[in-house]
C-alpha cells in the first residue's frame, strides 16, 4: 500500500518538474490529500480492487456510531430489541439465529431499514457438522485423510448456509498434549503439522472455491493462540509459553491457516505469561498483521473481552475497550462493551479513529467477499440435511476414524462361526452421546447408533441379544451387571460399548481423573471372566487411561465420539465389510500423572537408555543410584499405553528397503525418501505411513522427532507399492537461539514408519 502511494507521489513530482514550484507545491499538496483514502484499511491488499473500493466509499459515510456498531455482535435475545438495535446500525454480527425466516427478517431490517443498508453477519459454533454430525475433530483428525476433512467441512457448510449461517468458529487447531483438557475433542491432537493440514482443509471445506458462493460459510481459526497448553488441563486456566515455543509449535498451524485464506481469527480466553490474548499486541499485531499480512477480520471468543477485567489486566469495561481495539480486536463477541465505550475513548485520544476505520474495514471486507450486500437473504423451504450423499460421507469419515488398538487371536472381523452376539453397555444405543460435544444442532432422532446398526445391516445373519448394563457412562449401579453378564455366556462373542457421554468432554469439561467412568470398570471385569471373546468400543471424546481394559479385553476399537453415522460404520467394520485404518492423533497416557504427554518432546540429559525398573521390582533398601538416575516415573515408566500415529489394521505391513536420495543436502534441495511396502496379510487395508526428522544437534534443544509428511496407501493382499516422500530441507527450519527462523546445518534422522515409535530410519546432512 505504501509503495503504491510513493508511486503516485514520484509521479506527480515528475509531472511537476517543468512547472512553477508554487504549481508544484499544489500539486504534491493535492496528492497528500488523497492519501488518507490509500491508508483508511491497513488490512487491505489492493486499494484498487472492487471489494476494497465499496469498503472505502461505505467507510467515508459511516458515522462513528455506525463504525462502532459494526463491531458488536451480539446472541439471539428479544427480537424486538435486536431488531430496533438492527435499525440504528448497532449490530454487526448475530450468533445462534438458526431459523431462515428470522434471519431474512432480521436482515431485511438491516438491509432495507438502517441508514447505509448493511447487511447482518449470521453466525454459528458448527464445529463437526450442522445437522448431518461426523465425528469429533479429534476423530476426523484420526483418519489422517485431509480431503475427508475438507468434504465433512463441506458438508456442514451446506447444511449450515441453507439456514442463513455464514460464518462458524471453527477450524479450532489448539496444540493439545493434555488429555484432562476437555476441548482436546475439538482439536487435530498433539501434532502441529497435523493441526496445520486439516486445519486448512476444514478452511476449504468451510469455504468452498469462493466465499461469495451461497452455500459458503467464513472459517475461523481459534484459539489464537496457546489454550491448548492451558495449566493442569484446566479450562480458561493460564499458559507459560516462552516465545520460541510458541513460534515452533504453537502458532504453525494458525499460519498454515492464514496463508490458506482463513477469513477470521478468534482471540483465545487465556492469558500467556500475564497478556490475555484479547489484549496481546504482540500476537494480533506484530505477528498476524505485521508478519504474516492477514487481512482478514478478527473476533473475539464468547465475553473473552470483558474476561480481562476479572483477569486482572483491565480494570473495567472501558480499558477493556481500550486495550483490545488498540491490540489489534476488530469485533467483540457478546460482552457489549465496545459499543458502550469506544466513541467517549475517541473522543479522549485514548483509541484512535483510525483503529476502528481498520477494525471496520476489516469486517466490512468480509461482507463484501461472502456476498452478502448482493445476496443478503437466505431461500426458505430448502432441504438439504440429512442428503444421502451427506450421509454417505459421515459414515465414510467414522470409518477411516476408528482405531484398532488390539486384536488377539484375530478376533475381530467376526466371522461365520459367531452365531449369537452379546451386546451390552451404556454406548451400544446413546443416540445423543454418541454425537459428542459442539453438536448444538445434530438430533439424536437421526442418530444410528451401534445397537440399530447391527440389528438392521446383520439381525439376519447373526442372533444379536442385548442388556445394556449400566444406563449411562457415570451409572455407578452394578445390579445390572448381572443381567449382562448372564446374557453374554449364551453369545458366541460379545461386543461391549463403553466411554464417555458427551457431556463429559467439550469446553470447560476437563477431568483430573480420565478413567472409564461411573461402574464401567467392573462391567468390563466381569465380562473378561466368563471365558468368552470380548471385544470392547470405546467411543469418548478424549485418550482414557484404558491400560486394564485394554489388558482384560480380546480386541479393542476407539472411535472418538462418531456422530451420526458412528453404528453403521462400526457395524462394518466389527465384520469386515471395512478394514480400520484410524491413527491416534495424540498420545495416549497409560496413567493421567504422564499428562501433558506427546512423542515429539525434548530429550534430557537423562534419558532412558535400558530397562526401566519399576516400582514393584524395586529390592527393598535399594541404593539412592540403584535405578539409574534416568527420566521416568516409577509406577508408569517411561513410554505411553499407545503412542502418537498408531493403530492396527486386519492385515499386516512390512516396510522395506528404505533409501535416500542424497546423504549430503543443501539448504535449497529436496530430500526424497522412498521405501516399499508390502501388504503381507490377507485382507486389503490401508496403511498410514508416516514420515518424522530429527535434527540432531541445534543451537536451542530440538525434539527427538516431528512428523514431516504421511500418505494413506491401499494395498490388495500381496501388493508392493514404492512409496514417495519429497522433504524441502527449508521444512526443517526453526526458530533458534537468536530468534530468527533458519535451516541449521548439520546431521538429521529420517524414519518412515506405520507409528511415531516405530519405522526404518536413516541418516542424512544438510550444508551450507
Amino acid at each position: 500500500m505504501l509503495s503504491v502511494c510513493l508511486l503516485f507521489l514520484f509521479s506527480l513530482e515528475a509531472f511537476a518538474q517543468n512547472l512553477t514550484v508554487k504549481h508544484k507545491l499544489k500539486i504534491i499538496s493535492a496528492g497528500l490529500c488523497l492519501l488518507p483514502f490509500f491508508w483508511a484499511c491497513d488490512g487491505a491488499k489492493e486499494s484498487a480492487s472492487p471489494v476494497e473500493a465499496q469498503v472505502e466509499n461505505l467507510l467515508k459515510r459511516m458515522t462513528l456510531r455506525e463504525k462502532i456498531g459494526q463491531m458488536n455482535q451480539v446472541s439471539l435475545g428479544n427480537v424486538d430489541e435486536l431488531a430496533v438495535a438492527v435499525e440504528n446500525g448497532e449490530i454487526g454480527s448475530m450468533l445462534n439465529v438458526t431459523d431462515p425466516e428470522l434471519v431474512n427478517r432480521l436482515q431485511r431490517i438491516a438491509v432495507e431499514k438502517s441508514r447505509l443498508g448493511i447487511p447482518v453477519l449470521m453466525s454459528r459454533d458448527v464445529i463437526h457438522g450442522y445437522r448431518t454430525i461426523f465425528p469429533i475433530p479429534l476423530g476426523q483428525a484420526a483418519t489422517f485423510n485431509p480431503q475427508l476433512v475438507e468434504d465433512g467441512a463441506r458438508v456442514a457448510a451446506i447444511e449450515a448456509s441453507s439456514d442463513g449461517i455464514r460464518w462458524t468458529f471453527a477450524p479450532m487447531i489448539d496444540v493439545s498434549r493434555d488429555a484432562r483438557w476437555g476441548r482436546m475433542a475439538e482439536s487435530c491432537g498433539e501434532d502441529p503439522y497435523l493441526n496445520a493440514v486439516m486445519g486448512v482443509a476444514m478452511v476449504k471445506g468451510f469455504q468452498g472455491n469462493s466465499l461469495d458462493n451461497a452455500t459458503s460459510i467464513a472459517a475461523c481459526a481459534k484459539h489464537f493462540v496457546g489454550y491448548g497448553a492451558s495449566e493442569a488441563g484446566k479450562d480458561y486456566n493460564s499458559t507459560f509459553i516462552p516465545e520460541r515455543t510458541l513460534r515452533n509449535v504453537y502458532l504453525p498451524p494458525f499460519e498454515a491457516v492464514a496463508k490458506a485464506g482463513c477469513a477470521t481469527f478468534m482471540t483465545s480466553f487465556n492469558d500467556n505469561d500475564g497478556v490475555p490474548s484479547t489484549g496481546n499486541t504482540f500476537i494480533l499485531k506484530d505477528v498476524l498483521r505485521n508478519e504474516w499480512n492477514y487481512d482478514g477480520m478478527v473476533v473475539t471468543d464468547w465475553a473473552s473481552a470483558t474476561e480481562m477485567i476479572p483477569h486482572g489486566f483491565c480494570k473495567d469495561r472501558k480499558e477493556v475497550a481500550e486495550k483490545a481495539v488498540n491490540a489489534g480486536v476488530d469485533m467483540e463477541m457478546v460482552s457489549g462493551a465496545f459499543l458502550e465505550n469506544l466513541e467517549k475513548l475517541v473522543k479522549e485520544g485514548k483509541v484512535s479513529e483510525k483503529s476502528i476505520d481498520n477494525a471496520v474495514c476489516n469486517i466490512l471486507r468480509l461482507k463484501y467477499r461472502l456476498g452478502l450486500f448482493d445476496a443478503p437473504y437466505v431461500t426458505t423451504g430448502q432441504s438439504v440435511n440429512y442428503a444421502p450423499e451427506h450421509l454417505a460421507k459421515a459414515k465414510e469419515a467414522v470409518e477411516q476414524s476408528v482405531i484398532l488398538l488390539k486384536n488377539d487371536k484375530n478376533v475381530l472381523p467376526l466371522g461365520g462361526n459367531v452365531r449369537t452376539i452379546a451386546v451390552v453397555g451404556p454406548m451400544a444405543d446413546a443416540p445423543h452421546d454418541q454425537l459428542g460435544t459442539w453438536a448444538f444442532d445434530g438430533e439424536k432422532s437421526h442418530t444410528q447408533t451401534p445397537l440399530a446398526a447391527l440389528r438392521e445391516m446383520y439381525g439376519d445373519k447373526v442372533q444379536i441379544v442385548y442388556e445394556q448394563g449400566l444406563a449411562y457412562s457415570r451409572d455407578k449401579r452394578t445390579d445390572g451387571i448381572y443381567k449382562a453378564v448372564s446374557v453374554a455366556r449364551k453369545a458366541d462373542v460379545v461386543l461391549a460399548f463403553v466411554g464417555e457421554e458427551a457431556i463429559l468432554s467439550g469446553e470447560a469439561h476437563s477431568l483430573a481423573d480420565i478413567n472409564l467412568r461411573g461402574a464401567q470398570k467392573q462391567l468390563i471385569d466381569a465380562l473378561s471372566n466368563i471365558g468368552k471373546p470380548l471385544v470392547t468400543v470405546i467411543m469418548a471424546g478424549r485418550p482414557l487411561t484404558i491400560g486394564d481394559e485394554v489388558e482384560k479385553s480380546d480386541a479393542v476399537l476407539y472411535s472418538f465420539h462418531p456422530g451420526t453415522m458412528g453404528g453403521p460404520a462400526l457395524a462394518d467394520i466389527l465384520f469386515g465389510k471395512v478394514v480400520p485404518s484410524g491413527k491416534t492423533p495424540v498420545t495416549f497416557p497409560k496413567m493421567v500423572g504422564q499428562l501433558p504427554i506427546y512423542y515429539a518432546h525434548n530429550h534430557t540429559g537423562r534419558a532412558p537408555s535400558g530397562k526401566e525398573t519399576l516400582i514393584d521390582d524395586i529390592p527393598q533398601e535399594a541404593g539412592q543410584t540403584s535405578l539409574g538416575c534416568t527420566s521416568f516415573y516409577m509406577d508408569a515408566g517411561f513410554g505411553p499405553l499407545f503412542p502418537f500415529g498408531y493403530g492396527l489394521s486386519y492385515t499386516t505391513f512390512n516396510y522395506d528397503k528404505m533409501a535416500l536420495s542424497a546423504g549430503k543436502l543443501k539448504k535449497d534441495g529436496t530430500l526424497t525418501v522412498t521405501v516399499d511396502l508390502t501388504n503381507t496379510g490377507k485382507y486389503a487395508g490401508t496403511e498410514i505411513v508416516q514420515l518424522y526428522v530429527r535434527d540432531k544437534v541445534g543451537t536451542v534443544t530440538r525434539p527427538v522427532k516431528e512428523l514431516k509428511g504421511f500418505q494413506r496407501i491401499t494395498l490388495q493382499p500381496g501388493e508392493v507399492k514404492s512409496v514417495r516422500f519429497d522433504l524441502p530441507v527449508s521444512d526443517l527450519s526453526f526458530w533458534n537461539i537468536d530468534m530468527k527462523k533458519v535451516v541449521e546445518p548439520g546431521e538429521f534422522t529420517v524414519w518412515i514408519g506405520t507409528n511415531s515409535d516405530e519405522g526404518l530410519s536413516a541418516d542424512f546432512e544438510v550444508v551450507d
